[in-house]
């Protein structure tokens, strides 16, 4: 188990521009809700003009708590995306968010995931209940231990399939060598159609397109690095060839690839 969060910008268009707009940091929950909950993600604005941020979704739920100026805090459970997630913030605001493991919100859910994605659930969503006053309004350490006891007191039932997905999603990710549902699903000496049913049931897309994901969010984070040969990130993902890496970025980035790299550089 990591000791300290993630340090990439995996998925989020153009980072560079969002530290110079935004705070934003991640930290780690406490240690017996980490086989679940990947990392918080705070953010802090004080913004003179407005300010859109992209994001090309991970296959993850995220718990998301807002407050805007002087408005009141809302939270909700964004399930996962598969379209460009766009947002605009303006004047002054916080976000508390959790982003789940993928497969790690089945526990606390208790129903198949499924039913979330490409949703966005007000909260409280049924047993999901929230404190009263709310988790924004805080320093860093308070907002987190004031998640650390939301998220206990929904008490996570222990699910050894739960377990198993977010192990599968986590070798998808780790591996840039899995390009294949059939080859994985070999590796891990699970049938074909029952690894797809796992990740329906609990990461709320399956294999091919988490895979397809991780392996598109990797061309955006080298899109942003410098310059490449598109031909050659496309033959390590696992593209038939440079159009179909092209035409997958385009389709889910909202511009080519390079397009993207020129906007940044």
């Amino acid at each position: 188990m990591r000791h300290r969060p993630r340090g990439d910008s995996r998925g989020i268009l153009d980072p560079g521009r969002m530290l110079r707009e935004v705070r934003f940091r991640r930290r780690l929950p406490v240690e017996s809700l980490r086989p679940w909950v990947e990392h918080y993600w705070l953010i802090d604005w004080a913004l003179s003009a407005p300010f859109e941020q992209r994001v090309v979704p991970h296959p993850a739920v995220n718990v998301v708590f807002r407050r805007d100026g002087e408005m009141p805090e809302c939270g909700e459970v964004a399930g996962v995306g598969r379209d460009l997630f766009r947002i605009t913030l303006t004047g002054t605001g916080r976000v508390c968010g959790v982003q789940f493991r993928p497969g790690g919100f089945h526990p606390f859910w208790r129903r198949p995931v499924t039913e979330l994605t490409g949703r966005r659930v007000p909260l409280p969503a049924g047993r999901l209940a929230v404190p009263h006053d709310g988790v924004c309004a805080a320093t860093d350490d308070e907002r987190c231990r004031a998640l650390d006891a939301l998220l206990t007191t929904w008490d996570p039932e222990p699910d050894p399939m739960a377990e198993e997905a977010v192990r599968l999603a986590e070798a998808i990710r780790a591996d840039r060598t899995v390009l294949r549902v059939g080859d994985f699903a070999a590796r891990h000496d699970l049938p074909v159609r029952r690894l797809q049913r796992i990740f329906m049931e609990y990461v709320g897309v399956g294999p091919k397109w988490v895979i397809r994901r991780y392996r598109l969010q990797e061309a955006v984070e080298q899109a942003a690095g410098g310059p490449l040969s598109w031909a050659d990130l496309a033959a390590d993902l696992g593209y038939s060839d440079q159009a179909h890496l092209v035409r997958d970025f385009t389709a889910v980035a909202g511009v080519s690839p390079a397009a993207y790299a020129r906007s940044v550089h």
